[in-house]
């Protein structure tokens, strides 16, 4: 498995059209390869002393953290995904000046699971 963490500030004013924004994203990733496109806003994220999810963001006034999940089957098939992600139309009609958020204290990155628990269903 592979999977990608991105991290947003976004203006809590913005949110509920954030999340209109995010319920557009999510199929277009699920439908060009992941297994798993999961969003979800600050509840219990504090600044820290040395770093945190706030200062990560340079957090202002007003504004919340969005974190998300995806999940790939590997590197390769994030890869090849990732190509046809950003030539979809949906995302080729999205100007950058219409995201509800700040793209430029936006960070995210690709991680190699190496432990995976589930809790087992009943």
């Amino acid at each position: 498995m592979y999977v990608d963490v991105f991290v947003i500030p976004v203006p809590e004013n913005k949110l509920d059209e954030y999340k209109k924004f995010s319920r557009k994203c999510a199929p277009v990733w699920i439908k060009h390869g992941a297994l798993s496109y999961s969003e979800n806003a600050a509840d219990d994220v504090q600044p820290g002393k040395v770093t945190s999810f706030p200062q990560a963001v340079k957090l202002e006034p007003g504004e919340t953290v969005v974190v998300g999940l995806v999940t790939f089957a590997s590197r390769k098939a994030r890869d090849k995904a990732m190509e046809k992600i950003m030539a979809d139309p949906v995302l080729a009609a999205m100007a950058p000046g219409d995201m509800p958020f700040d793209g430029k204290r936006m960070f995210w990155g690709g991680f190699k699971p190496f432990l995976t628990r589930q809790a087992k269903s009943e």
